[in-house]
């Protein structure tokens, strides 16, 4: 088991995905990338707001 593969079974066993089924677990993996996508997206919007009012 590589690196990687490490890591994706550590995080099935961390949050429960290895009872799910496979289309559960997919759904489960598409919400988190969505949140995930969210927050970086308006991160990047809050903190470019503020840059550009620290420099103006």
């Amino acid at each position: 088991m590589n690196w990687v593969q490490r890591k994706i079974y550590l995080y099935n066993v961390t949050f429960g995905l290895y009872m799910l089924d496979w289309w559960e677990r997919c759904l489960f993996n598409i919400l988190v990338l969505v949140l995930l996508w969210f927050m970086c997206y308006n991160g990047f919007r809050f903190a470019s707001e503020l840059f550009n009012r620290q420099m103006w």
